[in-house]
């Protein structure tokens, strides 16, 4: 599959709109697609604040504050790395909500040859989920139309969870 769940991300932007509320996203592995993604949906301009792609350590430092040591011995790939990467992009794009992804689309040694990705997704400052997402595809750019999509599944769930409903008269637009 080369293409976005277009219903999910239409609910997606429903749900943003709805609740007033912007997201980022910070990405690796997926190389923009997530951002991509985003901005296909109508109305994208009043929830998508912006988003970044990092792909080595030096990057995710210096813009996502990803803990370097740990992040030099696991080759920038982690739950860890993920999760610092979507509360740091909600932070650099003052955002209320942050997705992030890192792994590996192609098969290499430092991922002991298989293909995975571990995503994040924060809401106002605290991890709302995370997770680990595996694939046996060879085609790298099926891989990643796939983490995209897996991720923004995650993300509408999430949306959907009384745990993160906009609060009535608590709600911020943001420019």
């Amino acid at each position: 599959m080369k293409s976005f769940n277009e219903i999910v991300l239409k609910k997606v932007g429903k749900a943003l709109l709805t609740r007033l509320e912007t997201i980022a996203v910070a990405e690796s592995v997926t190389s923009g697609l997530i951002q991509h993604g985003l901005s296909s949906i109508p109305d994208a301009s009043r929830f998508y604040q912006g988003g970044i792609t990092a792909y080595n350590v030096a990057q995710k430092y210096k813009h996502l504050h990803v803990e370097p040591i740990h992040a030099l011995a696991i080759d920038c790939v982690s739950a860890q790395v993920a999760e610092e990467m979507s509360l740091h992009v909600c932070t650099m794009f003052n955002s209320d909500w942050g997705l992030a992804v890192t792994g590996y689309a192609t098969p290499t040694p430092e991922s002991g040859d298989k293909i995975f990705a571990f995503f994040s997704i924060a809401y106002q400052n605290k991890i709302k989920r995370s997770g680990l997402i595996r694939q046996d595809k060879k085609d790298p750019l099926t891989i990643q139309f796939f983490y995209a999509n897996e991720i923004f599944k995650n993300l509408e769930a999430c949306l959907k969870s009384k745990k993160t409903k906009a609060k009535p008269g608590k709600s911020k637009k943001k420019k």
